[in-house]
C-alpha cells in the first residue's frame, strides 16, 4: 500500500502543487513566497487596510500582484519537463520567475504612470506585454497543461491573422499597439474579471479548504462516512460517495478530492468485491462531482456570479438541487452494482446491533437538525435585536461552543487513519466519531452566518471564517491536552503553528494553477471581445445544427467537453462560458426558448466538467486507476458511464428551470420539485445500470427512461395539448409589467437589426427585479422605451444592464408580450409516469419471485 499511496501523492504533487520538492534555500524561498502570498490575500480581503489606512489596494492593483505571485511561484514549483530536476530549481527558472513576477505586477508597479497615458503604450509597455504573454503561455503549459496554452495561443494567432482567415471567421485584424493595451494594460484581457474573481474570492476559499484539511477535517469526513454507511451493502463505495461529496464542498480540485478519499476507499471497495476499474470509477465520479457541489463548485461559483450578474448566494441556491440529486443517483448506482455482484458491507462492530446503528444515525441526524435550527433562529433573533453587534455575539457563542466541543473530543481517542489493506478492519463507532470533529463545522457555521445573514461579500465572509479556522488550528491541540490533564499542554502550540504554516503555503500552491489558468483564459475572453469571435461561433453552431434546438444543445455539449479536456475546473468554465454560453442564449431566443442566464452557464459548466472523466485526458480517472491498479481506459469509460446521470441534468434544467429552484415560491412546490427530481434520477440510474429489482429487460429500461423524462420535464407532454403562452400586443407592456411579481420578468418578442447589420427576431426575458412603480422597474433593468403608432421601440439600453445582457439593442421593436396561458398543472403527467413505473415494478417483482422460487427448489433438490 505504501508504494501505491506515495506514487499517487506524487501525481497529485505534480498536478496540483507542482512537481518540485526543492531543498535548502530554494525550499525556504518558495515556501516563504507562498506564505507571503496567502498573508497578502488575507490582508486584501480583511477590513484592516481601511481601519488603519495602510496599503489599500484597488482591484486592478490586486489583480496584478495576484498574477505576479502566481507566475513567480509557478516557475519555481513546476519544472520545464518531466526530465527536469525535482530537488533544485535551475538558474533559468529563477530568471523566468523574476521576469514573470515583474511583468505580472506591472500594472501595480506603474499604476499611476499608466493612468496618465491610456491607449498610448511606451516601448517598455510593449516589451513587458510581449514578454509577459510569452511567459504566461509557458507557465500555463507547465502548470495547467498544453490544452489551455494551445487554445490561448491560437486565439492570439486569430486576433492578429484575422484578415487572412477563411471568410466564415475573417475579421479586420488587431494592431500590436491595440493588442498590448487590450490584453495586458487594461482589464479587458489577462487582468479581466476572471483574475479579479480569483484574487478577490477564490483564493480565500481555497485557503480555507487547505487549512480545514490541515486541521484534520478530511480524515474526519471519511471516518464519519464509514461510521454511517460502512455496514451497508457495498458500504465502502457508499462511504466513498458521501465523503467525496463532503470533501468536494471545500475542495477546488478533482484530483485532490479523488486521492484524498481514494487512498482509503478504493482498496476497501476492492476488498468487499468491486473490481479495480469499478472501484476507481466510483471514486472518480464522486470526486469530480464534488466540483458541482456548493459552496465552492471548483471555484466556478464565484466566476458564475460575476458573469451572470447575480449574488453568490443565488448561485449556490441554483446549484444545490442538481448537485444533490446527482450524488443521490451515484449512491444508488453503487447500491445497484453491489446488488448485481452480491457485495455485502463491512462487518459491524462487536456488540452493536442493526437497531442500535439505526437509532444512533437517527439520533445524530436529529441532534444536528435541532442544533442547526436552534442556531439559525437564535442567531436570527440576535440579528433583529442587535443589528450592529450580532456578529460579535455570534463569535462569542462560537467560542463557548468550541471549548465545550473540545471537552467532548478530549474524552474520546484521537481519530487515526486506518490501513484499508489491513487483515481486519473495524468500523469506527458512530457516536464517538461524529462527536470527535464537530468543532470543524464551526468555521462553516460562521461562513454561512456572515454570508447569508450579515450579507457580507464572499471574500470578507471567507476572511472571517479563515481567521476562526486559524484560531482552531493553533488552539485545538493545547486545549485537548489541557482537558486530558496532560503535562505542558502549551507545548502542543508548536504543532498547531506548524500546521498553520503548512496550510498557508499549501493554500497558495493550490492557487498557482487557478491564478495562471484564469489569466490565460483571459486571453480567450479578450480575443472574443476584440474580434467578435462569439458571433462566429453562433453562426457556426446554428449552421451545423440546422436550427434544431436539441441538436444545437448536443453540439454545444460536445464542444464544451472537447474544450474542457485537460483543463482545471476554473479555466474550463471561463473558456466554455465565454465561447458557448452566448451561443445557447442567442439561438435559444431565436427558437422562442427563453433560458435564464444562470441555467445556460450551468449547462456549459457541467459539460466542461464532464471532460474530467472523459478519456483519454481525464486526470482524475488516471489518479484513481493508479490507486486501484486497474486499467486506466476502462476506469475512465466506466466513470464516464456513471457520470451520464450528471450529463442529462443540464438538458433538463434548460427546459425545466425549476430544477435550479427558479420560479419555486412555495414549500409544496419545492417539495414536489425535489421529490420528482430525486425519483427521476433514481429511475434513470436503474435504467442505465440494467438493474432495478432484478435484471431489467430492454423494454423495461426504455420504459424507465420515458418515466425519467416525464418526471424531469412533464411540460413536454402538456405542450402537445395546450399552448404554453398567449401573445399580448406590445402596447400592453406597461399594464402587464405592473402585474409582474417581485423577482420575475416579462417575456418579450423583439426584432430589429443589430449594430453588425444582422436581422434579429427572437424572444427574450426582461428581469424586472423587486416590486416598484413600473417606470422605476424599467429604469433599474436598463431599458427605455417609447410608444409609436407602429408599436413599442427600444429608445436606450443601459450598458451592462439586465436589458443589455438579455439581448436588447437600441432601435429594436417590441412586437408582443408573452403571458402564461391558462392550462392544467403539468404535474398531472406524473400520474401516468408513475403508473408505467408501477408496471415495471410488478413485472420485475414477479420475475424476481420466480427466480427465488426456482433457486429454492434447486437448493432442496
Amino acid at each position: 500500500m505504501t508504494q501505491t499511496v506515495d506514487d499517487v501523492r506524487d501525481l497529485v504533487q505534480q498536478a496540483d502543487l507542482g512537481g518540485r520538492k526543492p531543498v535548502g534555500a530554494a525550499h525556504a524561498i518558495l515556501a516563504g513566497v507562498c506564505i507571503v502570498w496567502s498573508l497578502l490575500q488575507l490582508w486584501y480581503a480583511s477590513p484592516l487596510p481601511f481601519a488603519f489606512n495602510v496599503f489599500i489596494l484597488n482591484d486592478t492593483e490586486m489583480r496584478a500582484l495576484h498574477l505576479g505571485f502566481g507566475l513567480f511561484a509557478g516557475y519555481l514549483a513546476y519544472p520545464l519537463r518531466k526530465s527536469s530536476p525535482r530537488d533544485r530549481i535551475p538558474a533559468q527558472d529563477w530568471v523566468f520567475a523574476a521576469v514573470g513576477a515583474f511583468c505580472g505586477a506591472y500594472l501595480f508597479l506603474f499604476y499611476r504612470e499608466l493612468a496618465t497615458r491610456p491607449g498610448q503604450p511606451t516601448p517598455l509597455d510593449f516589451a513587458t506585454a510581449i514578454v509577459g504573454m510569452a511567459l504566461l503561455l509557458e507557465a500555463t503549459r507547465r502548470v495547467v497543461g498544453p490544452p489551455l496554452a494551445i487554445i490561448a495561443g491560437l486565439m492570439l494567432v486569430y486576433a492578429f491573422a484575422g484578415p487572412w482567415m477563411p471568410d466564415v471567421i475573417q475579421h479586420k485584424g488587431v494592431s500590436l499597439s491595440k493588442a498590448v493595451s487590450h490584453y495586458w494594460l487594461s482589464t479587458e484581457g489577462v487582468f479581466g474579471v476572471a483574475v479579479g474573481v480569483s484574487a478577490s474570492y477564490i483564493f480565500l476559499f481555497v485557503l480555507f479548504g487547505s487549512l480545514l484539511e490541515k486541521a484534520g477535517a478530511g480524515n474526519y469526513f471519511i471516518k464519519v462516512a464509514f461510521a454511517f454507511l460502512g455496514h451497508m451493502r457495498g458500504g465502502p463505495a457508499k462511504a466513498a460517495v458521501v465523503s467525496s461529496g463532503m470533501m468536494g464542498m471545500i475542495s477546488g480540485s478533482s484530483v485532490a478530492n479523488v486521492v484524498t478519499c481514494g487512498t482509503f476507499t478504493i482498496p476497501l471497495m476492492k476488498r468487499v468485491g468491486y473490481s479495480a476499474e469499478k472501484a476507481g470509477a466510483i471514486e472518480t465520479a464522486a470526486g469530480v462531482d464534488g466540483q458541482i457541489m456548493p459552496p465552492v463548485m471548483g471555484a466556478a461559483a464565484f466566476l458564475m456570479a460575476e458573469y451572470v450578474g447575480v449574488s453568490y448566494a443565488e448561485i449556490c441556491k441554483n446549484a444545490a438541487l442538481p448537485a444533490t440529486i446527482s450524488y443521490i443517483a451515484l449512491f444508488y448506482i453503487v447500491h445497484l452494482e453491489a446488488c448485481k455482484a452480491g457485495i455485502k458491507g463491512l462487518p459491524p462492530r462487536p456488540g452493536s446491533s442493526a437497531l442500535g446503528r439505526v437509532a444512533g444515525i437517527l439520533m445524530t441526524l436529529c441532534g444536528l437538525v435541532i442544533f442547526a435550527n436552534v442556531i439559525y433562529y437564535a442567531l436570527g433573533w440576535l440579528k433583529d435585536v442587535f443589528p450592529n453587534g450580532a456578529l460579535w455575539i455570534v463569535l462569542a457563542l462560537i467560542g463557548v461552543v468550541y471549548v465545550a466541543l473540545l471537552r467532548v473530543v478530549a474524552a474520546e481517542p484521537d481519530l487515526v487513519v486506518d490501513d484499508p489493506n489491513a487483515a481486519v478492519i473495524e468500523l469506527p463507532p458512530l457516536k464517538e466519531t461524529v462527536l470527535a470533529g464537530l468543532h470543524y463545522l464551526l468555521p462553516v457555521v460562521l461562513l454561512i452566518w456572515v454570508l447569508m445573514v450579515e450579507h457580507l461579500s464572499p471574500g470578507l465572509s471567507a476572511f472571517y471564517a479563515t481567521v476562526l479556522l486559524i484560531a482552531i488550528l493553533l488552539t485545538q491541540k493545547p486545549l485537548i491536552a489541557m482537558f486530558r490533564g496532560e503535562s505542558a499542554p502549551l507545548s502542543r502550540l508548536a504543532r498547531g503553528w506548524h500546521d498553520l504554516i503548512d496550510g498557508l503555503g499549501g493554500g497558495a500552491r493550490n492557487m498557482i494553477g487557478i491564478a495562471v489558468a484564469t489569466a490565460a483564459a483571459g486571453i480567450v475572453v479578450g480575443t472574443v471581445s476584440i474580434t467578435g469571435f462569439g458571433l462566429v461561433m453562433t453562426d457556426l453552431v446554428e449552421t451545423v445544427s440546422a436550427g434544431n434546438m436539441i441538436g444545437m444543445l448536443f453540439l454545444v455539449a460536445v464542444i464544451c467537453i472537447i474544450l474542457g479536456m485537460g483543463m482545471p475546473t476554473t479555466a474550463s468554465y471561463i473558456v466554455v462560458s465565454t465561447l458557448m454560453a452566448p451561443v445557447v442564449v442567442e439561438l435559444g431566443a431565436q427558437s422562442g426558448l427563453v433560458v435564464p442566464l444562470v441555467a445556460v452557464h450551468m449547462f456549459v459548466f457541467y459539460f466542461g466538467l464532464m471532460a474530467d472523466v472523459t478519456p483519454p485526458v481525464g486526470l482524475a480517472a488516471f489518479a484513481a486507476s493508479a490507486i486501484s491498479r486497474g486499467d486506466y481506459l476502462r476506469t475512465g469509460f466506466t466513470a464516464f458511464w456513471y457520470s451520464i446521470r450528471t450529463g442529462i441534468l443540464p438538458f433538463m434544467f434548460i427546459f425545466n428551470t425549476e430544477l435550479l429552484l427558479i420560479g419555486v415560491h412555495s414549500f409544496p412546490h419545492l417539495a414536489m420539485t425535489v421529490v420528482a427530481a430525486v425519483a427521476a434520477m433514481l429511475v434513470f440510474a436503474a435504467a442505465t445500470q440494467g438493474w432495478f429489482i432484478t435484471k431489467s429487460r430492454w423494454y423495461e429500461s426504455v420504459a424507465m427512461l420515458v418515466v425519467t423524462f416525464t418526471l424531469l420535464r412533464p411540460d413536454f407532454w402538456m405542450d402537445f395539448l395546450y399552448p404554453k403562452y398567449d401573445v399580448e400586443p406590445a402596447q400592453k407592456l406597461t399594464e402587464l409589467a405592473s402585474a409582474v411579481p417581485a423577482g420575475s420578468g416579462l417575456r418579450l418578442r423583439i426584432e430589429g437589426t443589430t449594430v453588425e447589420g444582422r436581422e434579429v427576431k427572437k424572444t427574450v426575458l426582461l428581469p424586472l427585479g423587486d416590486e416598484a412603480p413600473v417606470a422605476q422597474r424599467f429604469s433599474r433593468s436598463g431599458l427605455t422605451t417609447m410608444t409609436l403608432p407602429t408599436g413599442v421601440q427600444v429608445a436606450a439600453v443601459g450598458l451592462h444592464s439586465a436589458a443589455d445582457r438579455a439581448g436588447f439593442e437600441q432601435g429594436f421593436t417590441i412586437t408582443g408580450v408573452e403571458t402564461l396561458a391558462p392550462r392544467p398543472a403539468k404535474e398531472w403527467f406524473f400520474l401516468p409516469g408513475l403508473a408505467v413505473l408501477g408496471a415495471v415494478v410488478l413485472l420485475q417483482r414477479r420475475r424476481a419471485s420466480a427466480t427465488a422460487s426456482a433457486a429454492g427448489v434447486v437448493a432442496q433438490t
